[in-house]
């Protein structure tokens, strides 16, 4: 009896479970949307717009004063002098608006502004002089931060003096409670000088003409760039409702590089260039909007108004300051049969789902948006749900790598082109005899390796493409490029980080002391792996097997800060390392994230401060972990060690969700076991590679469609395939039949529970009913499920609390005592970390 309650009781709580995962993400929006409503009525009141933050820092908080717009597409605009004579620099943006309320925001820097007035009419002009953009907001943008060393210059002798808001009320229908408006902006800016200056270039097209009804229409603006090196660092695109998608390039000598490309329906944030690119004179800047006419019975011009239309591409850059441009414009066409070349993607739409259409406005025939940060994290959630469900790599069992003639294999990376990058040890071998007690190199009478260390493979056949490396280094570890082709790498015996062209025979650049270790500014002892940020060129090195710290160095290799300790007796607390063994950096987050090899676990941090953010461990990594990679879209890929004597932890592949931090997927070979897997590096399609420094291999791993492609093409060409591709074939179509069986079985199981679960408490009533009070038993009133389970021995009504929510919708019970799902206990210290 017991046992078929306790049973009952799992399969409600099932049925409880599956109904709140179910839970309409639209009801979420509500929720926040009902909050933020009342919050953006509030006016916070400017009688302490200005904040300090330090000697250096403060917050200048720039609100519209109270205002009530009149009528529909209304423009108003209000200005708030800089604080400070003196030099300044912009570095943050945060945004205080509501799509409910405000179609965009433009935050102008100029000396005078056009009114004197507490704010006025835009139509009367925005500045009396030249008005520089410096931040443009729409359809709930997130914040916008600049990378590090970048800043939008204000103040002093050639600065803006004042800044001017210009908000634009498109649909003032969500004002007929006649409530006050303070939409605006807070700036947070620095005194201290930043080394690169930020600017704006804007490209908008002013003669667009959309015939009604007409499916297609381009408008294309392009201009030759006549000044010095500026380098892309963000993009934002701006259309109202008829754009469908908006793309910008550079063009040098024929060539379209992306720039951006994204739908104007969705959030209009500033975005992060995904592969920053750099404008040089006479190169060309080039933009599409793609419009669609369908709908609309008269034509649409390029306005301001909610009939309207606009098309616009903003770029943030960031120039030298002595050659700093603050703000730029494009509105022509130098080159219309140009684009006759565009790539064919500026012509496709971006998708956008219908129930986030729905939830999007801009003018007054639109319907309502949700916030964007809500946006971003259901795509984020979509995003995992999708790889949870479908994402699984497996060996590339075609991939000739396992039988390359390979010295120990220490590091690897992906050039520009993709191209697989292989740094090996030729024939030296770092053993037990390499160095003393002190980690001075005592095999210096070999002199450095003869061989080339450095291979560029093709990463389908593993076909030798260039190499390099020859005669420099005694014992080759890290390995990574930069963002101009440069390879970066670190060599332990010699404790130096060196800068490689890719065609270079003697080092760029040399940080370290030949020979000598150190923990001083100049020297390091054993460094492991090193990383340059695509965005600012700062240099940041793991150091390392007798050093616990990271250090940045500026991009021509000047000191700039460290952080990182030894890990104390016990458990390791943040910002302590034991071997910080690899580098993973994401730029498009500003974060670093440190495989913390005898520590188990990754450990991130902020790029500008050494911050720790965050710590990711789990049970399956084991004691070591030595490799982490991260692949933009929020993909991180990392590898562990051996076991030691009575672990149970299996070496293997993880792949996981940088977001959540949990594992996706695992991968192990299968020709034949790890036996140290010292580094891993991902592409964006999903290609691993790892490189074992003991089997002196190089695995490859792919998704486990091209896997099963490529074994269903061999089969196909060689009938007489080997066993090995025999079993492999028969062992993906079991998984694939029991993949399919058991969603089946699932989908049926959710469907029946319910049904099942009704008539087994109905059956389940009656027959009590019957036992206590015999045939003549009639039934009355409802059924009380809380008072039913109560009256039985041993029942709690934790089993009945609320099931968490906190992955769909960021609630947390208040008496949730959880903390991470880590062990808490100290765990021995463990064997002497092996040497690689």
């Amino acid at each position: 009896m017991a046992g078929f309650v306790n049973k009952l009781l799992i399969l409600l709580l099932l049925f409880q479970n599956i109904c709140l995962g179910f839970r309409s993400p639209l009801s979420v929006f509500k929720r926040y949307k009902d909050t933020s409503r009342s919050l953006s009525s509030e006016c916070l009141g400017s009688d302490q717009p200005v904040i300090s933050f330090g000697l250096s820092d403060f917050a200048l908080d720039i609100r519209m004063p109270a205002v009530t717009p009149k009528q529909s597409d209304t423009y108003l605009c209000m200005s708030v002098p800089l604080p400070v004579d003196d030099e300044a620099y912009v570095v943050d943006f945060k945004p205080h608006a509501s799509m409910d309320t405000v179609h965009h925001m433009l935050l102008f820097g100029c000396n005078e502004p056009s009114s004197a007035e507490n704010y006025w009419d835009c139509d009367e002009g925005t500045c009396k002089d030249k008005s520089n953009i410096l931040y443009a907001w729409a359809r709930n943008a997130p914040p916008t931060r600049l990378p590090k060393g970048v800043g939008f210059r204000v103040g002093g002798e050639t600065g803006s003096r004042y800044f001017v808001l210009q908000v634009h009320y498109g649909d003032i229908s969500a004002f007929r409670d006649k409530h006050k408006d303070c939409s605006g902006v807070t700036l947070h800016l620095t005194h201290q000088k930043q080394p690169l200056i930020a600017g704006m270039y804007l490209m908008m097209s002013v003669n667009t003409v959309i015939p009604p009804g007409k499916k297609v229409v381009d408008a294309d603006i392009a201009c030759h760039y006549k000044r010095s090196p500026m380098h892309l660092f963000a993009y934002r695109v701006h259309t109202h409702r008829l754009g469908k998608v908006v793309s910008g390039y550079r063009v040098r000598n024929g060539q379209w590089t992306l720039i951006g490309r994204q739908s104007p329906q969705l959030p209009q944030a500033f975005y992060p260039v995904k592969y920053p690119v750099d404008i040089s004179y006479d190169d060309i800047l080039a933009a599409r909007c793609v419009f669609s006419g369908e709908g609309r019975t008269t034509e649409t011009h390029i306005g301001g108004t909610a009939n309207d239309e606009m098309c616009n591409f903003y770029i943030m850059y960031y120039m030298e300051a002595k050659h700093a441009v603050s703000y730029m414009t494009c509105t022509q066409n130098a080159n219309p049969e140009m684009f006759r070349n565009i790539p064919q993607e500026a012509n496709i739409p971006i998708p956008v789902k219908s129930d986030v259409l729905k939830m999007m406005h801009g003018h007054n025939e639109e319907t309502k948006d949700s916030d964007a940060s809500y946006l971003l994290q259901q795509a984020k959630k979509e995003e995992a749900e999708v790889l949870d469900q479908d994402f699984h790599v497996e060996e590339a069992v075609e991939w000739p790598g396992l039988d390359l003639k390979l010295g120990q294999v220490s590091g690897l990376a992906l050039d520009l082109e993709n191209n697989l990058v292989v740094f090996h040890r030729g024939d030296h071998v770092w053993d037990e005899n390499s160095f003393d007690s002190k980690f001075v190199y005592q095999q210096r009478g070999l002199g450095p390796i003869e061989q080339n260390t450095i291979l560029v493979l093709n990463p389908s056949n593993a076909k030798l493409l260039h190499s390099t490396g020859k005669s420099l280094f005694y014992l080759p570890h890290g390995l990574s490029v930069d963002k101009n082709g440069n390879y970066w790498v670190t060599d332990v015996a010699l404790h130096q980080v060196f800068k490689l062209g890719a065609n270079d025979k003697e080092p760029l650049l040399i940080l370290g002391v030949a020979l000598q270790p150190g923990s001083d500014k100049t020297h390091f002892c054993q460094p492991t792996d090193v990383a340059v940020d695509p965005i600012t060129g700062s240099i940041y090195v793991s150091d390392g097997y007798c050093n616990s710290r990271i250090i940045q160095f500026s991009p021509n290799g000047l000191y700039v800060m460290q952080w990182g300790e030894e890990t104390s007796l016990g458990r390791s607390r943040p910002g302590q390392f034991r071997i910080p063994h690899s580098l993973a950096l994401i730029p498009d987050l500003s974060q670093l994230c440190v495989a913390d090899r005898e520590n188990g676990r990754i450990q991130c941090f902020r790029l500008e401060t050494g911050e720790f953010t965050r710590e990711i461990k789990h049970k399956a990594f084991g004691t070591e972990l030595f490799a982490v990679s991260y692949v933009p879209g929020g993909l991180l890929f990392a590898v562990n060690g051996m076991p030691y004597p009575g672990e149970a932890e299996s070496v293997q592949g993880f792949v996981m969700n940088f977001s959540t931090g949990e594992i996706i997927d695992t991968f192990i070979p299968l020709r034949k076991g790890f036996e140290m897997p010292h580094d891993i590096v991902a592409s964006e399609d999903r290609t691993v590679f790892v490189g074992d420094v003991h089997a002196k291999v190089v695995w490859k791993f792919a998704s486990a469609e091209k896997s099963e492609t490529i074994v269903e093409a061999k089969l196909k060409n060689k009938p007489e395939s080997t066993d090995l591709l025999k079993n492999m074939n028969k062992q993906h179509l079991v998984q694939q039949a029991s993949s399919t069986g058991v969603s089946f079985v699932l989908i049926t199981t959710l469907l029946i529970i319910p049904v099942v679960v009704l008539l087994a408490i109905l059956v389940f009533i009656r027959w009590r009913k019957t036992i206590v009070y015999g045939n003549n038993w009639k039934g009355g009133g409802g059924i009380n499920l809380g008072n039913f389970f109560a009256s039985h021995k041993g029942y709690s009504r934790k089993g009945f609390d609320r099931l968490s929510t906190e992955g769909s919708d960021q609630e947390k019970d208040e008496d949730d005592g959880t903390d991470s799902e880590e062990e808490c206990s100290a765990s021995p210290l463990p064997p002497a970390p092996s040497s690689s």
